[in-house]
């Protein structure tokens, strides 16, 4: 059979749009009842068990909190999803590397200011593309959209931890 789905495993239905609060909840809870702690006087068959489950729970979370993760794992379930960027995406491109010279000229300015009004704007694409995506993950005709929306969101949040780290760099 396998390892159980990782929405299954939160009582939740596939979906790109979710609760991140109830998801949140029902981790806790979850956690709880695998906690290896619980099973410290348990047999070391009951142990490994346990401390496989919490894993498998905790990967489970990580990867529905996140929303790039969330959209792969969607992906994934129905279908390969190509390690490879074999979708054009020029656009895009563009809009990467526009974005990743602002971020310098930011860093060499050390202007606090304007890295907190580029980390807005960057939420806010980032909500777009969430929005995109929830339209068309479910449909198969839109699948290579649904792809390149994907990986719009790796991008963002790989670009949105670093505008985090420059933020910190800069508040010291």
């Amino acid at each position: 059979m396998g390892t159980p789905c990782h929405f299954a495993l939160f009582d939740l239905q596939p979906g790109f749009r979710l609760d991140l609060d109830l998801l949140a909840t029902r981790y806790r809870e979850l956690a709880r009842s695998v906690h290896p702690d619980r099973f410290a006087d348990a047999p070391e068959r009951e142990q490994r068990v346990a401390l496989e489950r919490s894993a498998s729970l905790n990967d489970a979370y990580q990867t529905l909190k996140s929303a790039p993760k969330r959209a792969r794992y969607l992906l994934a379930l129905k279908g390969e999803v190509p390690l490879e960027v074999t979708v054009q995406d020029p656009e895009f491109l563009m809009q990467q590397m526009q974005w990743r010279e602002e971020l310098e000229d930011l860093q060499d300015e050390a202007d606090l200011d304007g890295v907190a009004t580029f980390k807005r704007r960057l939420k806010v694409a980032q909500e777009e593309l969430n929005e995109s995506f929830a339209a068309c993950w479910d449909d198969a005709a839109q699948r290579e959209q649904a792809e390149r929306l994907m990986r719009r969101m790796q991008f963002l949040d790989k670009l949105s931890y670093e505008v985090r780290q420059l933020e910190e760099r800069l508040d010291d």
